[in-house]
């Protein structure tokens, strides 16, 4: 697989879908390229999105990612090729069980575990949706663009200026562009639960296939996670004063769902600790069908003032 070089022309979701449409080397082993945008480091998301494609195309017909379980071992160098080896590691009559490792300059930069099911009928519950305005009545991007990205830093509006394939839409803006001293001084005072709502949509077309539609929702689990660990100390991951990255990523696939409307993603931090930072997340359709759930830490470091 060659790197299109038409890339400019192509719409961000475009160039996600050509992303995740990994190259086969040999019998287990892949190879995926990263976008051109001038990043330093390959997205997280990118990565996952990546190995569970290069897992998928390991399983038998029928059988759909069900959870995965992730490290970020090295960050990833965007103009190089990454390498993933899959190893079947078991195929049950029910369960099938996957390890991607993800390979770079020779050494693990990832490493994921992934277990596949066949659809079955079972019992059945789920937490309820939060009660949060519908995406419609929030601000889209280009009116976040106009009345708030004038007296942003920089770090952030370069973020929002950038074409990107999911949409992303705060129900807080205060946790974007402001702080809300309020609400920090109450978390840190009374061991309130930080929370963040952010509703979140493919931009573009998203082919109706379950093992597609997987990846591109592992690609937008990884986005705004940090960020609700990091509400409550009055920073984001846009301060350049921070040292902050993936650490590992749990991802379980509760419904299948279309990646053609809005889906809300709903996360809390229950701790910061040790220079890292946990956050849960759960994604819901706009019925308020549980999609998915996430379980993230993340490195959130002071750098060094040299």
């Amino acid at each position: 697989m060659s790197r299109p070089t038409e890339t400019a022309t192509l719409t961000p979701m475009d160039a996600l879908l050509a992303i995740l449409d990994l190259e086969k080397l040999e019998e287990n082993l892949f190879r995926g390229l990263s976008p051109q945008v001038g990043w330093q480091r390959v997205f997280g998301g990118q990565v996952i999105g990546q190995a569970l494609v290069a897992a998928q195309r390991t399983v038998d017909e029928g059988r759909y990612v069900h959870s995965l379980h992730a490290y970020f071992m090295r960050p990833g160098d965007p103009s190089v090729p990454i390498i993933y080896e899959v190893d079947r590691i078991r195929d049950g009559s029910s369960f099938a069980t996957r390890r991607v490792v993800a390979i770079q300059h020779g050494k693990a930069i990832f490493a994921m575990s992934a277990s596949f099911q066949y659809d079955e009928a079972g019992f059945d519950h789920q937490v309820r949706m939060p009660d949060v305005p519908m995406p419609e009545t929030l601000p889209g991007e280009r009116e976040l663009k106009e009345k708030f990205l004038v007296h942003a830093p920089e770090a952030i509006r370069r973020y929002w200026e950038r074409p990107r394939p999911i949409e992303i839409r705060p129900v807080s803006l205060e946790q974007y562009f402001s702080r809300d001293e309020a609400s920090r001084e109450r978390i840190l005072r009374d061991g309130a639960l930080p929370t963040q709502n952010v509703w979140v949509k493919a931009v573009g077309s998203v082919p109706d296939e379950r093992h597609l539609q997987a990846a591109v929702l592992a690609y937008l689990s990884d986005m705004t996670l940090l960020d609700t660990s990091l509400y409550a100390h009055g920073t984001s991951v846009f301060d350049r004063s921070l040292q902050v990255a993936s650490l590992d990523h749990a991802m379980w696939f509760h419904r299948p769902s279309r990646m053609d409307d809005w889906l809300l993603y709903a996360q809390d931090s229950p701790n910061a600790h040790g220079a890292r930072g946990m956050t849960r997340g759960c994604l819901y359709d706009r019925s308020g069908a549980l999609i998915a759930s996430v379980a993230q830490e993340g490195l959130i470091r002071k750098k060094a003032i040299e």
